[in-house]
């Protein structure tokens, strides 16, 4: 389903809001830190966290690299500090840290002014549609559009008393726990999904020494070359075209919803999906790069970006959703890593050859089909697990919403 932009926010008139309730600018409620460290191995810290170890709509931190894996200037967080986003704001991207570590300097690194707001509830409030809204409403550039602090700050936000910051507090956060709850029991599952495929898997290539079924590297399966996507032009506006961002394809395939709205270029149509595609990352961070999917949608007018190959496989041998098994296996991704390069430490690329250099092992149809069945059968509590995930955190920012009272949809209608 493609989600579209929400027009600007404006302020023309001043809102009504609740009893005791205030308007107050956003430089007032928090501290735009810019401690800055120039070399990342130097900073004394364990954790870098850059913006794709965020997860949309989440404010928890559950992914981080190494200082050592990165360069050029980065900002320094401590426990408490909220990391935002401020580069694509369009992807929700906020969480709180609670360690100490150093970010990319794509994101803003907030502390709350607790005498004016409590800490637990301002990252509660920049999660809200309102702050978002107002956030892509500000934002600059059309390629990678981007929020300044000045801008951010002179913003004007509806804060309820101290009092009612701290009830509102201890319900969402309360509410976010059970998600919490979700999360870690569907990593569980995960885990054991992709340690029986695996295991799965290794029988067949321990098969294939024996000659009972065959191998090749998988440039012999492809029907014609991968060809690559287009660079797309970011639109702040809902333009009736859309490139798949890079979180569509996963450590579990192809995640969907995960579109942009984007201009229209000559190399539009070229690029643009059929349902049944097969999409691998070619450019992304060292642990994202190389995740395979199949688009599975019936969407229009959707094209992938230059930062993906479509591969184009001959079925006739080799199911595409048992390749897809490959690829994202213990086997497959090592694979990956070993012919990932790049210039930088974190930002790797794969190209053609080197993915073609993988070695499939390719029994009959009948029993690529009955391990994708298998498989699809062990995952089954993790997609049941990853649909109330989704519907807690839609009750969440519909509650959200809802405690920060009427104030906000007279914002938003002023």
């Amino acid at each position: 389903m493609v989600v579209k932009p929400r027009p600007a926010v404006g302020l023309e008139r001043a809102p009504s809001l609740p009893d005791r309730w205030r308007l107050v600018r956003f430089d007032q409620m928090a501290e735009c830190v810019t401690d800055r460290v120039d070399n990342p191995a130097e900073a004394g810290v364990e954790r870098y966290v850059g913006l794709e170890h965020l997860d949309p709509e989440s404010l928890r931190i559950r992914r981080w690299g190494s200082p050592t894996d990165v360069e050029a200037t980065k900002l320094c967080f401590k426990p408490g500090d909220i990391i935002f986003g401020r580069r694509r704001a369009y992807q929700h991207k906020l969480a709180v840290a609670d360690f100490e570590g150093i970010c990319s300097a794509h994101a803003m690194v907030l502390r709350a002014r607790e005498d004016v707001v409590i800490k637990e509830f301002l990252p509660l409030l920049m999660q809200s549609d309102l702050f978002f809204d107002r956030a892509l409403a500000i934002s600059v550039g059309s390629l990678s559009p981007t929020i300044n602090w000045r801008t951010l700050a002179r913003q004007e936000f509806p804060l309820p008393p101290k009092e009612e910051q701290r009830r509102i507090a201890e319900i969402l956060w309360a509410a976010d726990e059970t998600t919490q709850c979700y999360i870690r029991a569907q990593q569980h599952a995960e885990l054991s999904v992709r340690l029986t495929s695996d295991s799965i898997l290794k029988r067949l290539y321990d098969s294939r020494e024996s000659d009972a079924y065959p191998s090749k590297e998988l440039a012999a399966y492809f029907e014609r070359s991968p060809e690559s996507g287009h660079s797309a032009v970011a639109s702040s506006v809902d333009t009736g075209f859309y490139v798949l961002t890079l979180t569509a394809l996963g450590p579990n395939g192809y995640e969907r919803g995960n579109f942009k709205p984007v201009g229209v270029s000559p190399k539009s149509e070229a690029a643009r999906l059929r349902k049944g595609d097969f999409l691998i990352s070619r450019s992304n961070t060292r642990d994202l790069v190389g995740f395979a999917g199949i688009f599975d949608e019936d969407a229009e007018n959707v094209t992938f970006s230059d930062l993906m190959m479509r591969l184009h496989i001959r079925e006739v041998e080799l199911d595409k959703r048992f390749l897809q098994l490959l690829l994202l296996s213990s086997r497959g991704r090592a694979h990956i890593m070993s012919v990932a390069a790049g210039t930088s430490a974190s930002m790797k690329k794969i190209n053609r050859r080197g993915l073609g250099k993988f070695v499939v092992v390719c029994p009959p149809k009948s029993v690529q089909l009955s391990v994708v069945e298998t498989v699809q059968e062990l995952r089954r509590p993790v997609v049941s697990l990853t649909q109330h995930i989704k519907s807690t955190r839609a009750l969440l920012k519909a509650l959200l919403n809802q405690l920060l009272g009427g104030c906000a949809g007279d914002i938003q209608r002023s």
